[in-house]
């Protein structure tokens, strides 16, 4: 066990010191908007009673990597399978830098092996939320010093 601020344990990732799964990778992009633990407890405090929207990721299997989409994004289904039941499999003969160059508005952790995760967000946020800092695993453009 070790505590770590999101900028260091992103640095601990890039390194490969240690693993992240997307949920988590995205929402340490997320605490990487804040500087202090006083500004994140102030937005959290000041949306508290926004409300909330339920999630779910799809995934899309590309030639050469995953997406997880997503709500708000342009490739997410309508009717997502929240249960498992349908067995739907999204998949694509494209790569990923293809979808990225098509597409125009993101939501969604792009996958292009264990290691190399990216966040890409240019959605407005629902419920007066913050949006993840467009992070990628191979660079370093963050402030954060939570």
């Amino acid at each position: 066990l070790q505590w770590s601020s999101p900028p260091e344990t992103i640095e601990r990732f890039k390194s490969q010191e240690i693993w992240l799964a997307p949920p988590q990778f995205y929402e340490l992009c997320r605490l990487c908007n804040f500087s202090s633990l006083q500004e994140l407890h102030k937005f959290s405090s000041d949306r508290a009673l926004e409300g909330c929207e339920r999630w779910m990721s799809v995934m899309l299997t590309a030639a050469d990597g995953h997406i997880q989409l997503l709500p708000g994004d342009e490739l997410y289904p309508e009717d997502p399978d929240y249960t498992g039941e349908k067995k739907i499999i999204m998949s694509t003969d494209k790569k990923v830098e293809d979808l990225m160059k098509e597409g125009s508005v993101f939501h969604r952790i792009v996958m292009k092996n264990i290691n190399d995760i990216a966040v890409y967000v240019n959605i407005q946020a629902k419920y007066k939320h913050i949006n993840p800092l467009m992070i990628n695993s191979d660079s370093s453009d963050y402030n954060s010093k939570l």
